[in-house]
């Protein structure tokens, strides 16, 4: 009997999990805003009922989602950008993070460029939140590196979230790459429009105060 709080936890979070994995497949061909809640269920397996012991509303699931996401990929965009030799190495590890990452994570990578600018309130603030979260995070790599020097906070912030904008722009062209024929050669083509982006981002960044 000691053990069936634990065994109860367990199942709660195999039907949380399999509502989020139904939900994701299910979004791969909608929107947010026109999905139903027994469409999940359904997908899920699981009773109508059981949704709400997990998610207030479609919305709530959609936020669920979001840091699912996104909430992973904080430790590692702060590894990349700590501990780098250069500009061009810390493009390249941007660069491979989020082809790595789209090739791994399609389905959260196709939702949160969908839904960013999204019919579902909720879920658009949500993802804004952990957009700023990364861009603190950036800034605060970036403070304290010597290229810095004399910026304002301002200024660090404005630099954080070219390189945040930059990051999801960059996941999403990969994302839609590999859609195309020969993927490949769709996919160099991104990895290379993204190093001059953020090349011009970098030197942008070595004259800002001159």
């Amino acid at each position: 009997m000691s053990h069936t709080p634990g065994l109860r936890q367990a199942q709660k979070q195999r039907t949380r999990q399999a509502l989020l994995d139904a939900a994701l497949l299910l979004l791969e061909e909608q929107s947010l805003s026109s999905l139903g809640l027994r469409e999940v269920t359904r997908a899920a397996g699981v009773a109508p009922t059981a949704f709400y012991r997990h998610f207030r509303d479609p919305a709530g699931l959609g936020v669920a989602l979001v840091e699912q996401a996104l909430g992973s990929l904080h430790a590692t965009v702060g590894a990349i950008l700590t501990g780098t030799a250069g500009d061009e190495e810390r493009i390249d590890r941007i660069v491979g993070l989020m082809a790595g990452y789209v090739r791994a994570e399609p389905a959260h990578v196709r939702f949160i460029a969908r839904e960013r600018h999204g019919g579902v309130r909720p879920v658009r603030e949500a993802i804004d939140a952990q957009l700023r979260g990364f861009a603190a995070e950036v800034a605060a790599v970036l403070a304290a590196e010597p290229a810095s020097a004399g910026w304002s906070q301002e200024d660090l912030r404005m630099l954080a979230e070219l390189y945040t904008d930059q990051i999801v722009m960059t996941a999403s062209a990969f994302l839609y790459a590999a859609q195309d024929a020969p993927a490949a050669e769709a996919e160099a083509r991104v990895a290379s429009a993204a190093r001059r982006r953020l090349r011009l981002i970098a030197l942008g960044r070595r004259h800002w105060l001159d």
